[in-house]
């Protein structure tokens, strides 16, 4: 049996190479992973979005 969730972070912070995202905390869910540092190059197409989301699985 697996179990799935899906977390939303938003940008918080830009430093040279790479994007800071802060997870958004949602009512009766604790935090899983607080912060995510996304590399500047993954975004090569141009626009850093605000906005993204993180899907963990576990078995």
């Amino acid at each position: 049996m697996s179990d799935k969730r899906i977390i939303t972070l938003e940008k918080e912070k830009e430093t040279k190479n790479t994007i800071r995202y802060k997870e958004i905390e949602t009512e009766g869910s604790p935090l899983i992973m607080k912060t995510a540092y996304i590399q500047k190059e993954t975004f090569k197409q141009g626009k850093i979005p605000e906005k993204i989301s993180i899907t963990i699985e576990w078995e």
